[in-house]
């Protein structure tokens, strides 16, 4: 019997202009939680890929307890007890909860599918791991994080023995993250390997038990978590140490650029923004901090011009102003960088070229004519700037990994030069190196300037990155944290309640 549940040994595997996968080899064992680190670009979603039958190597051997294994297609790695839940959500709105749980593989009755029994049965697991969620909801009516439990629930339901986890904790909530360490833990217990990529390196210690390194498409080393550093592990990924990690060295100014007073969404029954008041110093980056839910995406959702119906008044540098669209927000001088990055940011099927210059059109066609050199020149400026990996403008931008698609979405509303600038989970599902950068960045826009408003689920880059920190919940700003108070334990009091009395400035 081999020591090991899951081999992969010499895995190779090239795109046109890059070699993704070069000798790369890893081992799982059974009921082990095992992490998988590396930049973006490293090439850790390829080799999951090729796990699932997504990809084919063309070098190398899978083998499964020993023996060596064909994963042809999706369907042969699932017969060999392989589940991915990939970093992108791969679902079907329209479909409720169960239908998207047994999508492929639904229970047949005397007349057709028994939707009674898919009912019936997904509800069971979803209460097995208490969710909250009712199996006949529609998939679209539910966040980002019940979408992300389903599918955690969907790749267990299929007894699986490799499970693998790709960023799975970056859309959930902190008490949905012990849920499902406690999830992962059973299973392990029950004999699961579990293969986890996350770029949270504070997860690593407190669920998984080993740890593969991958850097350019090369495998690095494999070490055990308990007993190596951080730094260490940061060193692997990047090739070099990190001196600088937050980077927050400039003043702001007194001079208020944006202030927003009372502002709501409009939606008498259903409401997620609730008169909420705040204000942006020029030069500033100003955190928004909150549960999900809480209502932080919704209400600059409101401010850019994304919800028809919302109400308040906004002031740009002193002047009242009526945002009743993206494309007047704009015209402001306001960018907004969006959660989701799938469905609301970029053009899949586009190049990284049209994706970064889509916004700026005006700056190379005139009339009819188009200056390609300029729109080249553009395009290149930003690829430097965000140092996105890319072997040509014209790669196909879903054909990038994760972090750097966020790269190309990032540095697009750069380009139009922006006075205001909203990042909505900047660095969701960017590793350290490129999260170093990005703050980077942001730290001398603000000295050019611009005022960035930053959202985000993670505790430590608000601390650490932000002026002031405004915490909402349930719609409502709870309080205002200057940076000199800024803890997490100040963050997830206001967080947990809702505020004594007005709105602190």
């Amino acid at each position: 019997m081999s020591e090991y549940l899951l081999e992969m040994k010499n895995i190779c595997k090239s795109f046109p202009g890059v070699k993704a996968l070069q000798n790369v080899d890893f081992q799982l064992k059974a009921g082990e939680i095992h992490a998988l680190l590396g930049e973006n670009g490293a090439g850790k979603s390829t080799l999951i890929k090729v796990l699932g039958g997504i990809y084919h190597p063309e070098e190398g051997q899978i083998l499964i307890d020993g023996k060596q294994v064909s994963i042809t297609d999706v369907k042969s790695a699932q017969e060999n007890g392989i589940s991915i839940i990939h970093q992108e959500l791969v679902q079907v709105p329209h479909m409720t909860v169960a239908e998207n749980i047994f999508l492929g593989r639904e229970p047949l009755g005397k007349f057709g599918v028994n939707y009674t029994q898919m009912s019936a049965d997904s509800q069971k697991m979803l209460d097995r791991f208490d969710l909250g969620i009712d199996a006949d909801s529609l998939i679209v009516n539910l966040s980002i994080a019940q979408q992300q439990m389903v599918e955690i629930v969907k790749a267990i339901s299929f007894n699986c023995r490799i499970l693998v986890m790709d960023e799975p904790t970056s859309s959930i909530s902190d008490r949905e993250v012990t849920a499902l360490f406690e999830i992962m833990r059973n299973l392990a217990k029950q004999g699961v390997g579990i293969i986890y990529i996350s770029h949270k390196m504070s997860e690593l210690n407190e669920v998984c038990d080993r740890v593969t390194v991958l850097r350019d498409g090369c495998y690095v080393g494999t070490r055990e978590v308990a007993s190596t550093p951080k730094d260490e592990l940061i060193a692997m990924m990047v090739g070099r140490e990190l001196d600088q990690y937050y980077v927050r060295d400039h003043v702001k100014s007194e001079d208020v650029v944006l202030k927003c007073v009372n502002i709501s969404d409009g939606k008498r029954n259903r409401s997620r923004v609730k008169g909420v008041s705040f204000e942006i110093h020029r030069g500033e980056i100003v955190g928004f901090a909150g549960l999900v839910g809480a209502g932080r995406s919704e209400t600059m959702q409101c401010v850019f011009g994304l919800t028809p119906g919302s109400t308040g008044e906004v002031y740009l540098d002193g002047q009242k102003i009526r945002i009743r669209n993206a494309v007047e927000a704009m015209r402001q001088g306001i960018a907004m960088v969006p959660e989701n990055r799938k469905l609301e940011g970029l053009y899949h099927v586009q190049s990284v070229r049209f994706n970064s210059t889509i916004e700026v059109l005006h700056q190379f066609i005139n009339l009819l004519k188009v200056d390609a050199n300029k729109e080249a020149q553009i395009t290149q400026e930003f690829i430097d700037k965000m140092h996105t990996k890319t072997p040509s403008q014209e790669q196909v931008v879903s054909n990038l990994s994760g972090g750097n698609q966020q790269k190309v979405m990032i540095g697009r509303w750069l380009a139009t030069a922006p006075k205001i600038l909203i990042l909505d989970e900047p660095t969701r599902g960017v590793d350290v190196g490129a999260k170093a950068e990005i703050y980077e960045i942001m730290n001398n826009l603000t000295k050019q300037g611009v005022s960035i408003i930053m959202i985000s689920s993670e505790l430590p880059e608000i601390i650490n990155m932000s002026d002031r920190v405004y915490v909402m919940y349930e719609g409502r700003i709870t309080g205002c944290i200057p940076q000199e108070d800024v803890s997490q334990e100040a963050i997830m009091k206001l967080a947990t309640q809702e505020a004594s009395g007005g709105q602190e400035q």
